[in-house]
């Protein structure tokens, strides 16, 4: 026991506040939690065994490799460029850039993306069967003048071309575009305006002021949103399915399940690839968060241990003893 000192205050017998709802929230959880799990054990419809052999069978494996994550993979490369060059084009000066980029988050955000895909699949090869590049006009200008070439260099057949992997992409990029544009103008408008004079200060370009000294800052607001649209898209990837793209991974386990009639073991193991393939997501923007949040004191930060000693050193608190 502490003893105490005249002049001086005791020891504090502090107590903690008692917290009894807490105990009874807790309980009630873990009941919650044990019936879940004797369903999941008891209820033989789940078939876990049989959820697990879907998981590895190879059409399974082949959709998931080319539909979810590679399909993933690039939608997200040209949504962000794209949605960085259209956030980029919003903030310019210039009043065409602008009205241009708001058109084109305005109409791919009022479009489901199931619908989006739907047109670009089915639509899109009865309005153009064919996509001409060449000199402009071409066509009509080598018939005015008789021409025998239609002054084509490259054409492509949009029938065949509407039902691959790339039309999907291309959907699912140009969809999310939209979205990272508004995510990208608003980690753009989050760098403080002081930081571009600086640099034009300086002498820096406009495009070398942007790419050194404000994308940098911005990318601690631009990574979280972006790590939800990637985790988001993972998931987006079974729309697919409007293309049709057949290699993708809801659409084999669905095949699956109507071949085998069991149907929930089959939508098991989807959900399971789709877990794990969200939560290597999570981590890696977990560490991306931490590497571009140096320095703003929420993560990444040294080890608290690590810290007081610091302080410690420079006289700024812990330790201090009378």
């Amino acid at each position: 026991m502490a003893e105490t000192t005249e002049g001086r205050p005791g020891a504090i017998h502090a107590r903690p506040v008692p917290h009894p709802w807490r105990w009874v929230a807790l309980a009630f959880i873990a009941v919650l939690v044990a019936m879940m799990i004797s369903s999941f054990i008891t209820n033989p419809r789940w078939d876990f065994p049989f959820a697990l052999q879907v998981m590895n069978f190879n059409p399974v494996l082949n959709g998931l490799v080319q539909g979810t994550i590679l399909g993933t993979f690039l939608a997200m490369i040209l949504g962000v460029g794209l949605g960085v060059l259209v956030g980029i084009m919003r903030l310019s000066s210039n009043p065409v850039l602008r009205g241009v980029a708001f058109v084109y988050t305005w109409f791919f955000r009022a479009i489901p993306r199931y619908v989006l895909l739907v047109i670009l699949g089915t639509g899109l090869g009865y309005l153009y069967s064919n996509f001409d590049i060449g000199v402009p006009f071409g066509q009509q200008i080598s018939k005015l003048f008789g021409l025998s070439s239609h002054l084509t260099f490259f054409s492509l057949n949009v029938n065949q071309f509407s039902s691959t992997l790339l039309m999907g992409v291309i959907g699912l990029g140009l969809s999310e575009a939209a979205y990272m544009a508004e995510i990208a103008r608003a980690g753009i408008l989050s760098v403080d305006r002081g930081q571009v004079e600086a640099a034009q200060a300086l002498g820096m370009s406009s495009s070398k002021t942007m790419r050194r000294i404000v994308l940098p800052q911005a990318m601690r607001v631009i990574v979280p949103p972006t790590g939800n649209e990637t985790i988001a898209m993972v998931k987006d990837t079974s729309l697919l399915i409007a293309i049709p793209v057949n290699a993708e991974l809801f659409y084999q386990a669905s095949t699956i399940g109507s071949r085998t009639l069991k149907i929930m073991p089959t939508y098991v193991a989807a959900t399971a690839w789709y877990l794990i393939v969200c939560s290597v997501l999570m981590v890696g923007q977990y560490w991306l968060e931490r590497r571009f949040g140096r320095g703003f004191g929420t993560t990444g930060g040294a080890n608290p241990s690590v810290r007081a000693k610091l302080l410690s050193l420079r006289g700024g608190g812990g330790g201090g003893a009378f």
